[in-house]
């Protein structure tokens, strides 16, 4: 008996860790909402993105989190599919591109690079949707990916030497 009651405790604990960094997520996006969403977007809350280089339960949480917030988007109904999908997919490919690295600094670095350049998938949906410019957008929207994930990681890499997000 002890040994399920442990393993749904870490079922439940874990199901709560993953809420909690979703809720967060939609919480920043929907507070800074005015900046969070367009062809100009300093969308902080993607300082979650860090998250998943502890801990491979916060691709879930993250990817949770930007498909609820991509609700509130104008664009909702391309925002939650595509920017669900590119989320999850970008994640994945920074925690298996960092996976070897033993600095935590150059994995944020890493992880801010592959972020800013995935702003391909955002240029291409404001391009579809508005008729926008590809290239120009896509310099927008990547300098406010850029710059949302510089001060993220900072602030992550600050937050994380009082919690052990790998637990």
């Amino acid at each position: 008996m002890t040994t399920s009651v442990s393993t749904s405790r870490v079922g439940v604990h874990e199901t709560a860790k993953v809420a909690i960094i979703a809720s967060l997520y939609v919480a920043v996006t929907v507070v800074l909402a005015v900046i969070s969403f367009g062809a100009v977007q300093l969308r902080l809350s993607e300082m979650f993105n860090y998250l998943a280089l502890f801990h491979k339960r916060y691709i879930i949480a993250v990817t949770l989190g930007v498909v609820l917030a991509n609700f509130l988007s104008p664009m909702w109904w391309i925002d939650v599919p595509v920017g669900g999908i590119a989320t999850l997919i970008v994640l994945i490919i920074c925690r298996v591109a960092t996976k070897n690295m033993k600095s935590l600094v150059w994995k944020m670095i890493v992880t801010g690079l592959i972020f800013t350049a995935s702003m391909f998938t955002v240029a291409t949906q404001l391009m579809i949707v508005f008729d926008l410019p590809f290239w120009p957008t896509y310099g927008m929207v990547a300098v406010g990916e850029a710059f949302s994930m510089l001060v993220g990681g900072v602030t992550m890499y600050l937050i994380q030497k009082r919690f052990d997000f790998t637990k």
